[in-house]
């Protein structure tokens, strides 16, 4: 019997112990439970022999690829086929099967993985900035969910912290300039008034819940209640903080609650949405010299504009079969003004925000998300319940308040 054979009866040995106890309607005894813990523990054991088997047979084949025969064999999909896609895929190889088998059996048992990152070289995890036992080197960038079309965070830049605060200067208005100088002449002084320092500090957002040990024994399933209710209400409370985030206690100072940010104010017909948006567009870079590179509008403003139509009774953004008059094919969400535009209920009805945002503002990160299962909370050992935690911790810097620009609409 080899190694993985070994492993594969000491873990089925543990598991009929607790299925034999489940199906007898009543908890393990104290000698089961030391046998079970006996049992994972040689799973443990022959892991760790695998795994140096492994590493040896990974050293062997590495040496082989530096051989041209072996590199003209290698095909782009054996790269990075041990890496996980996602962090449910992460957690699930982080903890493994004989995590898994402890937390079913074991009263007070937790799991967890390395936080999760993303790989720069992923490209399903390239809208954001949101991983698995052989991690490459990546960017520090939380993964957003599955959602489609850009996300605010998207729009800003993206940094990481080793602290917990980041400390940044907000300048003031730029006094003196370059000029032209005659020879030998005195040459101007230019610099920006009393730059005023602001710290934000790091907030942790996070959220658990409940799933049964059954649950937990179909480890797809496990992966997609991570990825889609996790990952994805992670993402979108992410969203509305960096927007409306008040700044105080637990919460991130959003980009509409800071001071200096500019105003644009649709005023009553012939006035139009379309207008206003235009003239915050050009506030942000007669105030700042920095082109705008983004919009932000809810659903029901954004469907307003979309469905807007011209004498002819023509959609102006294209109509539900083609574009603009039947030329060229639809676009399910076109951009306003050529700029891209996230359409999210993030922002209030009435209220879109134009800016540019990569330049103003950056997304600091402290590591990546962290996710926990543990039966040990609340007593729900004896019920079979695992709960599961993911967290982040996230802070906005906003260098330059004259770069964003709040439209209210009518």
């Amino acid at each position: 019997m080899n190694l993985r054979q070994k492993r594969a009866a000491a873990l089925a040995a543990a598991q009929a112990i607790v299925e034999g106890a489940k199906s007898a309607v009543r908890s393990m005894t104290t000698e089961e439970k030391s046998e079970v813990e006996g049992h994972l523990k040689e799973v443990e054991a022959l892991d760790a022999q695998i795994k140096d088997g492994d590493a040896d047979q990974a050293r062997l084949s590495r040496l082989a690829e530096l051989t041209p025969e072996a590199k003209a064999g290698r095909t782009s999909e054996d790269e990075g086929k041990d890496i996980a896609r996602t962090l449910g895929e992460h957690f699930a190889k982080s903890v493994g099967e004989a995590g898994f088998a402890q937390l079913k059996a074991i009263s007070g048992h937790t799991v967890s993985a390395p936080e999760f990152v993303k790989v720069a070289a992923d490209p399903q995890l390239t809208t954001g900035a949101s991983f698995g036992l052989m991690l490459a080197e990546v960017d520090r960038t939380i993964v957003h969910a599955n959602r489609p079309g850009p996300v605010v965070a998207d729009l800003l830049g993206a940094g990481t912290l080793s602290g917990n605060a980041v400390t940044y200067f907000v300048e003031g208005a730029l006094e003196g300039d370059f000029a032209t100088v005659a020879e030998g002449g005195a040459k101007p002084q230019f610099h920006n008034v009393d730059p005023t320092a602001v710290t934000d500090a790091l907030k942790k957002i996070a959220g658990w819940w409940d799933t049964s040990d059954e649950m937990v024994e179909d480890l797809p399933f496990m992966v997609s209640e991570i990825n889609n209710r996790g990952l994805y209400r992670l993402s979108m409370v992410e969203e509305a903080q960096l927007v409306n985030g008040l700044g105080t206690g637990s919460t991130v100072r959003g980009l509409l609650n800071r001071v200096g940010i500019q105003t644009e104010v649709q005023a009553i017909a012939p006035d139009s949405a379309q207008d206003a948006l235009f003239r915050a567009i050009t506030k942000v870079q007669t105030a700042t010299g920095l082109p705008a590179d983004g919009i932000i509008i809810h659903p029901t403003d954004y469907q307003k504009l979309r469905l807007s139509k011209d004498a002819n009774g023509q959609y102006f953004g294209g109509g539900f079969f083609s574009g603009q008059y039947g030329n060229g094919g639809i676009v399910s969400q076109p951009p306003l003004w050529g700029l891209t535009t996230v359409v999210t209920a993030a922002v209030a009805a009435g209220t879109a925000i134009v800016g540019a945002f990569k330049q103003s503002g950056t997304v600091y990160r402290k590591g990546g998300v962290r996710v926990e299962s543990t039966n040990s909370d609340l007593g729900k050992f004896a019920s079979n319940i695992i709960t599961t935690r993911i967290e982040e911790r996230v802070a906005l810097a906003l260098r330059i308040p004259l770069g964003i620009v709040k439209v209210t609409l009518l």
